[in-house]
């Protein structure tokens, strides 16, 4: 047997020698005690291959032999595994998914790559997206990253350059090693590391212009005037009040006053190699988002964003079998914080002048108690300033020729401070005084891992055993200050709470969110996977976790998973067989937990404004009158999946579908206690009080192949299916939630529905005439009112008559994408889409005047019979504003979500200035969607999964141009 096949079959060996988080290369075995012509073949192995995807790395010919063909490798809890040995779930992102993509933080960039994953973008510059895994599994607590052993829930602070891979854990047999921490799914994520002798050093650059597309179409001052003058009529019978143009002479686009195209730009170095035993990488990188918001005209500067990022991973050989590393990772990020003025432009009447040319001063607005967007946006200022340093020490020891003990020491330090001016607002006719409000905040976490493992071969018999012990710390607390009367002279050093009076500060304040708080987890774990003959697989774990956050008496929790595979595909009656190359039947069942929800101890009081009086004497008093569960347990997530997978024409089309199944216990949330009279509460009483379901169906497809020797294409696609529901609530209540307009809030939580559904009235058409309104059983209607219906068919409408309007939650989601390299041109371009979800058109019904009103509503509107029977007369009369199906619209939409065309220039030119590989590119992304709601954007990203479809001044997403350069020397 050759060295090459020995090295083939051997995996362990492949590890010794090129190292246990290796990533995708091609590495020449050489052996230093034979001659290069002894060798028979010539070896190219890639250990960690993380592959899946369009742009995969393949061998030129599909002829090659065996010893040539490329290993997938995937990163799995706490190790690595073959991906033709993985029974559970896990979705896998390349470094070339990320790279080149106009996004400060990585995870917007996996929309519509990977199923059974939803991405919700936000434009808001320096944000988070939110990631749902499988559906909403819970109503706190979020998706958790693991960055090299760190475990953490926002990775705003990592440079997309810097990443190497993504697995994104989907099934509860994957999560449940992470037991505790994984209640809402988890990501793995690992950076790049040193590779190669010589050194390698990396350039990218971009530069893209950023502008908000699909801005909704307001009516111009003529139509507004049309409209008012309309509804007094409509609701008052008479002209008295009337407006003209000779007194409001102004014809203001609101939008266009308040938006504006902007600029991103990223810059980023990087360096890689290795110095004898010593591998490296290191990276800095800067990038700046102007954002969309025209500040800058009052104090304001704006909300941009500006991120400068370090980074270094460093591993030491110290002998064979003990090697010592470090990641380390320093990031400083500004975010100018404007208030965000876009719900007040949509309402601002057109009839005003942003700058009142009588004055010079903003203009005050006198028809609707509504902000001037133009002042709101110039007087305003905050600012979040934010440091954070990650270190990852760890140390690798091998024993006993098939044991290794690994340790793992992570500290993450963030230090944020905010301030928020809110100077003397000139444009309001009453006096007013500044104030400046500062929250410095510090938080102080540590993860402590320690594996030991065992891998072990007994002929056809696969064995690898893992046991651990962890620890976690979260720490946090915040100082809250306040002053009045500061001044500001436009120097953050004048931002100073001494400068102020009536000053006053908190440690620990529930109402002001200035709650400190330490947190800790201590877990044992252990996994055994054993395949035989690569043939018949199973993976079982099980994991011990305590947290600070219960009770001694419910401080622990068990999760245990177990999971099996059957590759048929090796099996002897399959060996002449010319269709598969690939086919595997798996399925898995496992448990996971959240211990991060809502208990409330301390904050059970209230004060009593006027005191309490003993004979004439008042004296301050509070009193108990909250209602509290004590004993709020854990949110335990069981669930279970089974899938197949398939490969096709030589590995080139492979193909792979699950069904997923899963149940969330005790939700932590408010329900109404309509019994308990007294508490303050009752219509919002936390207790473990939800289960969910979540249950689809995942495909995906990808087909990659070389036509010729410069012609190559790939296809993606993957398309995800999603059933959500409430199946049951404690006491068999309910919770009505969310925003509300004059006491009627329009989401209830309520069993057998999805969660964040809509509730209010079904509209049935428009009344066309007062004889049909007065006959309608609803009080007070009249001709161009909604007709709602009468659900219970008592001849009257009342609340009994409000019903679910619709759920937030998709049906479905989608993406696909094709990509080509002819010679030295590429060219990429990726779609991505939704459907089956509702959006809650809430900028449209929040209406307490005379607010302005969008185009789509004046060409529609009901002003006579038969002119409409969808849209109502212009009225300010709340009993047509309600809750009601009109404001429910269809959130799906088909996006073009990214194009790219690049160039690499000829080698011979790249070799001029020692350069190996320039590359240039042009990309647009979000340059294209097509959807029917009437808002800037259907993708609503609300942090409040219960409130997730509602657009309530919602900050736009854009469309970005972006030309860039990666040059590599």
């Amino acid at each position: 047997m050759s060295f090459c096949e020995n090295m083939h079959n051997s995996h362990d060996k492949i590890q010794e020698k090129i190292g246990f988080f290796s990533t995708i290369m091609i590495v020449r075995i050489k052996n230093n005690y034979m001659k290069q012509r002894d060798l028979k073949y010539s070896c190219l192995i890639a250990v960690l291959y993380f592959g899946m995807n369009v742009n995969a790395q393949t061998t030129p010919n599909d002829t090659v032999s065996k010893e040539q063909k490329i290993e997938e490798v995937v990163m799995i809890g706490y190790g690595s595994q073959k991906k033709e040995n993985i029974t559970g779930s896990i979705g896998v992102i390349s470094a070339k998914d990320l790279a080149d993509r106009p996004n400060a933080n990585a995870l917007s960039s996996v929309q519509g790559k990977a199923s059974g994953v939803q991405i919700f973008n936000s434009a808001t510059p320096g944000s988070s997206p939110r990631v749902d895994i499988r559906g909403i599994g819970s109503l706190t607590g979020s998706t958790v990253y693991i960055v090299d052993g760190s475990i953490t829930t926002d990775i705003s602070y990592l440079n997309p350059q810097d990443i190497e891979s993504m697995s994104i854990l989907k099934d509860p047999a994957s999560l449940a090693i992470f037991g505790a921490q994984a209640g809402n799914g988890a990501v793995i994520i690992k950076t790049k590391s040193g590779r190669g002798k010589k050194p390698t050093f990396n350039v990218s650059s971009y530069l893209g212009i950023k502008t908000v597309t699909n801005v909704p179409k307001m009516v111009n001052s003529d139509q507004y005037i049309e409209l008012y003058n309309e509804k007094l009529m409509n609701d008052n019978g008479s002209s008295a009040g009337s407006i003209s143009r000779a007194n409001f002479p102004a014809d203001t686009n609101w939008f266009k006053e308040v938006l504006r195209p902007s600029t991103i730009n990223s810059n980023d170095f990087s360096a890689s190699g290795s110095v004898g035993k010593l591998s490296y990488y290191g990276s800095v990188g800067y990038l700046e988002d102007e954002g969309n918001l025209d500040a800058g005209k009052g104090i304001n500067s704006g909300s941009n964003f500006k991120r400068f990022t370090a980074k270094g991973n460093l591993s030491y050989k110290i002998t064979d079998n003990i090697t010592v590393g470090d990641n380390f990772t320093f990031s400083k990020m500004t975010t100018n914080i404007a208030s965000n003025p876009l719900l007040n432009a949509y309402n601002a009447p057109p009839v005003y002048f942003p700058i009142n040319p009588s004055t010079g001063d903003y203009q005050y607005f006198t028809l609707v108690t509504v902000n001037n967007p133009r002042a709101q946006l110039d007087l305003f200022r905050s600012q979040n300033r934010q440091q954070r340093m990650l270190n990852n020490v760890w140390a690798e020891v091998k024993f006993l020729k098939d044991f290794t003990f690994r340790s793992s020491l992570t500290n993450d330090n963030l230090n944020s401070s905010l301030y928020e001016y809110t100077p003397v607002m000139q444009y309001v006719p009453q006096p007013g005084k500044s104030s400046l409000v500062t929250r410095n905040s510090r938080n102080r976490d540590y993860v402590w891992d320690n594996t030991l493992t065992w891998k072990k071969a007994f002929g056809s018999h696969n064995l690898d055993i893992l046991g651990g012990f962890s620890r976690t710390q979260n720490y946090y607390t915040q100082s809250y200050w306040n002053a009045n009367n500061v001044m500001y002279d436009g120097t953050n050093g004048s931002l100073e709470i001494a400068n102020g009076t009536d000053i006053f500060g908190y440690e620990y304040r529930p109402s002001l969110n200035v709650v400190p708080y330490k947190n800790r987890i201590e877990s044992f774990f252990g996994r055994v996977n054993y395949d035989y003959a690569g043939k018949y697989l199973v993976n079982a774990s099980i994991r011990r976790d305590g947290s600070s956050n219960f009770s001694s008496d419910d401080r622990v929790e068990i999760f245990p998973s177990v999971s099996a595979g059957w590759v048929i595909s090796k099996e002897g009656f399959m060996s002449n067989q010319n269709i598969f190359n690939l086919l595997k039947l798996r399925g898995s069942w496992g448990r996971t937990g959240n211990p991060n929800v809502v208990r409330s101890y301390d904050n059970i009081t209230s004060i009593l404004n006027s005191g309490a009086y003993y004979g004439n004497a008042g004296y301050p008093a509070q009193t108990i009158d909250l209602l509290i569960d004590p004993t709020i347990g854990w949110e335990i997530t069981t669930g279970k999946d089974i899938g197949v997978e398939m490969a096709f024409l030589n590995n080139k089309l492979k193909f792979e579908a699950t069904y997923f199944d899963k149940d969330t216990k005790d939700v932590v949330y408010g329900i109404v206690q309509g019994t308990v009279s007294g508490a303050s509460n009752w219509n919002n009483y936390v207790t473990n009080a939800f289960s969910f379901n979540n249950r689809g169906m995942e495909l995906s497809v990808n087909y990659d192949t070389k036509l010729s020797e410069t012609v190559r294409i790939g296809f993606y696609g993957n398309f995800t299916s999603l059933k959500n529901e409430i199946t049951s609530v404690y006491g068999n209540s309910y919770l009505n939630t969310g925003v509300s307009l004059f006491g009627n809030p329009i989401v209830r939580l309520q069993a057998g529905q999805s969660v964040g559904s809509y509730y209010g009235y079904e509209v049935a058409g428009v009344f066309q005439t007062n004889a049909e309104a007065a006959a309608s059983g609803q009080t007070g209607a009249k001709a161009g009112w909604f007709k709602f219906v009468d659900q219970d068919g008592n001849g009257v409408i009342d609340e009994r008559d409000k019903t679910f309007l619709g759920s937030p939650v998709p049906k479905g989601t989608y993406g696909f994408g094709f990509n080509m390299n002819v010679s030295n041109f590429d060219f990429a371009i990726d779609f991505q889409g939704v459907f089956g979800n509702k959006i809650y058109n809430y900028n449209r019904e929040q209406r307490f005047g005379n607010e302005s009103w969008d185009l789509d509503f004046y060409n529609n509107r009901w002003n006579g019979p038969g002119t409409s029977n969808s849209y109502s007369m212009v009225t300010n009369n709340q009993s047509v504003i309600l809750p009601s199906s009109f404001y429910v619209e269809n959130g799906g939409y088909f996006r073009i979500r990214n194009i790219q065309v690049g160039y690499t220039l000829p080698k011979g030119f790249a070799k001029l200035p020692n350069f190996s590989r320039v590359r240039i590119y042009l990309s647009a992304q979000n340059p294209w969607t097509t959807f029917k709601y009437h808002g800037f954007s259907p993708e609503i990203n609300n942090t409040d999964r219960v409130q997730m479809g509602i657009d309530n001044n919602i900050y736009p997403l854009s469309a970005i141009y972006t030309f860039g350069t990666n040059i590599t020397f």
